[in-house]
């Protein structure tokens, strides 16, 4: 009896001493996310998407060109679907018509709406050339929906606008891996784009 009485104390006196410990819930946790391989292919251009737009350009194996029908879409808005990681790419198009100015600076503004969440918006001059291509492209850091937009001109005919998204909700810390996978992806878009009439 002294032997049950002295391990029912002992045990008593263990789950008291147990309750004092706080507890600390674990952080919040993100899911895995597997990339592919990098590898590019140039846009069909026999495609019914394709055919006609006056620009080309490479884009990941693991996405497609469609027609932009969402939007009010202008001939030869497109978007680069790239469906297992919930992102696209909206491109549109305008023709320069003696208003270049005005184009950079409403691509601009747009870029530019964003740093209400972006915590910095980083300007790169792109340069090609020899294929009459430059623009400009803008790294947004931050819970920002958009977090890298462009455009691209010959600065005669042609200007091109980009903008990514992801449609997941813009949390830096979930979506971070998923946009340092994208953003070669675009660049290599930029860095291989060139008119085709």
């Amino acid at each position: 009896m002294k032997n049950i009485l002295f391990v029912s104390s002992l045990l008593f006196l263990l789950l008291l001493g147990s309750c004092k410990k706080e507890y600390i819930p674990k952080p919040r946790g993100y899911f895995r996310i597997d990339f592919p391989e990098k590898a590019y292919m140039k846009i069909d251009p026999k495609s019914s998407v394709s055919a006609a737009l006056p620009y080309r350009f490479e884009i990941p194996v693991y996405s497609k060109l469609v027609a932009d029908k969402e939007r009010i879409a202008e001939p030869y808005w497109t978007n680069l679907i790239i469906q297992s990681h919930k992102a696209e790419v909206h491109l549109s198009y305008k023709k320069v018509d003696h208003n270049l100015l005005q184009l950079t600076e409403d691509a601009r503004t747009l870029a530019y709406k964003h740093s209400i969440k972006a915590d910095a918006i980083n300007e790169r001059v792109f340069i090609n050339a020899q294929k009459k291509v430059y623009g400009t492209i803008y790294l947004i850091d931050g819970n920002a929906a958009s977090p890298l937009q462009f455009f691209l001109t010959d600065s005669t005919t042609h200007f091109l606008r980009g903008a990514l998204y992801i449609s997941e909700v813009p949390n830096i810390d979930s979506i971070r891996p998923v946009i340092q996978f994208l953003t070669p992806d675009v660049i290599h878009l930029i860095e291989t784009t060139e008119w085709t009439h």
